[in-house]
């Protein structure tokens, strides 16, 4: 018999706890990747020019990157400089593409 598992409990078990553990307070923090304006997108052409032949004529597409970090507890200011500095360091390359991070 396969075993049913809430997503609170999967949670808990990926954040090293047991199912009886209680799970951790948990906020989440989003960081939206887009190409610079000025820089060409062959991924936004390609999935344009796909629409445009499924019958969704009139739309324009920009492919970009969406990254969801949850971290322990409320979002500070720290916690917030942290990301930021992780996604110019890491997330983006800022050369070519720009970011936001936005809380939830």
């Amino acid at each position: 018999m396969m075993s049913s598992w809430s997503r609170d409990a999967r949670t808990a078990l990926a954040w090293g706890g047991d199912s009886g553990d209680r799970i951790r307070d948990m906020s989440r923090v989003v960081v939206n990747v887009m190409p610079k304006p000025e820089i060409l997108d062959p991924q936004g052409k390609a999935v344009t020019g796909a629409l445009g032949r499924l019958g969704f004529p009139g739309m324009s597409v920009r492919q970009g990157k969406r990254f969801e970090i949850e971290i322990d507890g409320d979002v500070t200011e720290e916690k917030l400089a942290q990301i930021e500095q992780a996604a110019e360091q890491l997330l983006a390359n800022t050369v070519i593409e720009s970011f936001e991070v936005v809380t939830d």
